[in-house]
């Protein structure tokens, strides 16, 4: 077992979580308001998305969808674990993070997409395109709500502060509460994929 913190969000990463959120935030602020403001927010998502996109593919390890997005049936028994107050720590996202990733990237790419689409000729004053990007707008606030409670939750339940670790980049090793080793990340490809997944989740 080591001891100490260690480094788990790279500076990419980081910059681009906190340009994300920002940049969110400015669209849903400016609906109403300035469209040169909106939109530019609205493209910033969309190049934001896709850089997380590759470096979800082809980064480092621990950035990788493949070492956080886990299956069904281990996401499901985490999520029994939490709820009995016995879930591992994990060092990177959890499963139920991991999901909570793909759900607010998959969403903020519609939104942006669909937001996109609307000022061309070929969308202009289409109401179901403007449905569809209001849709999804509404519930990309509202996945990021989720997430920033699940991150408060998470932070109190293992003491350890989470929202600083997307600051600095790092987190201890163990701590008080979790005192053993966390689950550390397993890169899941198409050559190791029907071999038994390394949840942590036995008790």
């Amino acid at each position: 077992m080591g001891s100490g913190n260690r480094k788990v969000w790279t500076p990419a990463i980081r910059l681009i979580h906190w340009s994300l959120a920002c940049s969110v935030a400015v669209s849903w602020l400016t609906r109403h308001g300035p469209s040169w403001l909106h939109d530019g927010a609205g493209y910033a998502v969309l190049a934001l998305v896709f850089s997380r996109f590759l470096i979800g593919c082809a980064g480092r390890r621990q950035d990788r969808f493949g070492s956080f997005v886990a299956s069904p049936a281990a996401t499901l028994a985490y999520a029994r674990r939490v709820l009995s107050g016995s879930e591992p720590r994990y060092l990177g996202h959890n499963p139920l993070g991991g999901w909570m990733i793909v759900a607010l990237l998959g969403t903020g790419f519609v939104a942006g997409a669909s937001g996109w689409l609307y000022t061309t000729d070929r969308f202009w004053g289409l109401a179901w395109m403007e449905a569809i990007h209001g849709t999804a707008a509404d519930l990309l606030i509202l996945l990021a709500c989720v997430h920033v409670a699940g991150v408060i939750f998470t932070s109190v339940r293992q003491g350890e502060n989470l929202i600083g670790a997307m600051i600095h980049g790092r987190k201890p090793h163990a701590t008080a509460r979790h005192p053993e080793s966390p689950v550390e990340p397993r890169l899941v490809t198409w050559r190791n994929r029907s071999a038994p997944e390394d949840d942590g989740l036995d008790p």
